[in-house]
């Protein structure tokens, strides 16, 4: 976790980008991702120079060339703000350019890369704070990179905003990813998920990575991210980079526009959170997913998607909204009718309508499935979330300590804390769904609905139809004591009566 004093550092960078003339946060962040690749550049060249004078016989790659020793960001540096400014816009950034033969995703996307830091004042300010930052510590660069992708605080243009860390943390452990699987995330963003998911493989299976082949997999072919938008790939690929994946597979793709065929039953599991931006036109679809699903809806053409990509036996936690458990059309049916029938539906998470506020207010669920194409499901677990450990309104504060907002807290939480934070609650019922959750009853925030009974209401999926609600107990009077009560008011007013007109008369 990142200090208060290096969080205050960021903060006053950000602002020196905004009076700057930078006010867009996907800029400043590929604007200090450029310069993490510079930085990371260099150290790559002091290691092989290292290792050529330890191991003179060694095969080492250098990547700057005699009279390109001033480009490395130890030359620069200390250079001062007008001529380090000259260097790296007019030198440095056409460098970066030239780069992508090595076949990394890095190189690749950097071959865009675009210099629009306005001064040598603020390019100096920025350079000083990236270097104090101990790039060599994986947790601590990891963390500063998310510390500064949470200040990206409005959608993109296309539909696409960042998913709480918490959120992914708890889809991650839900599906426990192991040493061997190819993860993938059809509209990786930042690549969150991915990197949640190697942090995960890191910390429960760190024996696994001692393994050479294992730690080449890990390295090289384990996490898969595909987006169409250019700043997301170079963003992704550096924050896998800063949390240690050397050489990920993140990569251009229109997911819902392309023929999956070259990717059909690849992966092993899927996280995501897709961009639901409405409807495509029939001609921009995959015939692959037509195939599947007949429709214009991108949250079922994804949902179509996710199954195509999964090899048998593979699994998926995937956000959608609320409207893809419950909608009349025959896509929605169909689609909901196949994850049943199918395949193997093992559960629904309702999430509150304010977890993707400010972004979004609309109500989604997690929907957690594996592929079988021979059906298997026999019931299905749901659990309706009435708290995530932040507010729900849209300032998104938080609820709790930052060590009990997670799904995964060292300490468990009181009950009153669970009144704020459900997650290690969803977390823990989920491991018990086949054992003791089938006898919860339908009144409780988590309940088993078998399958037959999901049939019968029409596969629809949405949590209400299934809860039942607590009523009060209420002591019932015989009829025979109401109408004695009855007559014995009628008796005291009539007696009432006699006595007003007495006093009257």
């Amino acid at each position: 976790m990142i200090t208060g004093e290096l969080k205050s550092k960021i903060d006053r960078v950000w602002d020196a980008f905004w009076s700057g003339g930078i006010s867009n946060p996907l800029e400043v962040i590929e604007q200090i991702t450029y310069l993490l690749f510079i930085k990371r550049l260099d150290e790559i060249e002091s290691r092989e120079l290292k290792k050529a004078e330890r191991f003179p016989n060694a095969k080492v790659t250098l990547r700057f060339g005699p009279d390109e020793q001033e480009l490395r960001w130890s030359k620069f540096k200390d250079r001062d703000p007008e001529t380090m400014f000259k260097i790296v816009a007019h030198r440095v950034f056409p460098y970066l350019q030239t780069l992508g033969g090595d076949g990394s995703t890095y190189s690749h996307h950097m071959r865009d890369a675009r210099f629009t830091i306005p001064g040598p004042a603020l390019l100096d300010r920025v350079v000083n704070m990236l270097d104090q930052i101990p790039m060599e510590d994986r947790d601590t660069k990891g963390d500063l990179y998310e510390y500064m992708l949470g200040k990206i605080a409005t959608a993109g243009h296309n539909g696409q905003f960042r998913t709480s860390r918490h959120i992914i943390r708890l889809m991650v452990e839900m599906t426990a990813p192991q040493p061997k699987d190819e993860i993938c995330d059809p509209a990786c963003g930042t690549a969150g998920f991915l990197v949640e998911a190697s942090d995960y493989v890191r910390r429960t299976h760190e024996e696994a990575l001692l393994d050479a082949e294992q730690r080449a997999h890990f390295h090289e072919s384990m996490f898969h991210g595909f987006d169409f938008d250019g700043v997301m790939l170079r963003i992704g690929s550096m924050n896998m980079l800063l949390h240690g994946v050397e050489n990920p597979d993140i990569r251009y793709r229109d997911s819902l526009a392309e023929s999956v065929s070259g990717e059909s039953e690849k992966y092993t599991l899927i996280l995501a959170n897709p961009p639901f931006a409405g409807s495509l036109d029939y001609e921009s679809t995959s015939r692959d997913l037509q195939r599947i699903v007949k429709t214009k809806k991108t949250e079922l053409l994804f949902l179509a998607l996710f199954l195509r990509l999964l090899k048998p036996g593979g699994r998926a936690a995937v956000i959608v909204p609320e409207g893809v458990l419950f909608g009349s059309s025959k896509a929605h049916r169909e689609l909901r009718r196949m994850l049943v029938e199918d395949q193997k539906l093992d559960g629904v998470v309702k999430l509150p309508s304010g977890t993707f506020k400010p972004y979004s207010g609309v109500s989604t669920a997690i929907l957690l499935f594996t592929k079988t194409d021979s059906g298997g499901t026999d019931n299905v677990w749901f659990y309706e979330v009435s708290a995530d450990g932040w507010s729900l309104d849209d300032k998104r504060t938080p609820l709790l300590p930052d060590e009990k907002l997670t799904a995964a807290p060292k300490v468990a939480l009181t009950e009153d804390e669970h009144t704020k934070n459900n997650l290690p609650d969803v977390l823990a019922r989920w491991s018990r769904r086949n054992d003791d959750e089938l006898q919860r009853a339908r009144t409780e925030q988590s309940f088993c609905v078998s399958k037959a009974e999901i049939a019968e209401q029409g596969h629809d999926l949405s949590f209400s139809r299934y809860k039942q609600t607590v009523h009060e107990e209420v002591d019932h009077r015989s009829p025979l004591d109401i109408i004695s009560d009855l007559e014995r008011l009628e008796s005291e007013i009539r007696q009432g009566m006699s006595d007003l007109k007495g006093m009257l008369g």
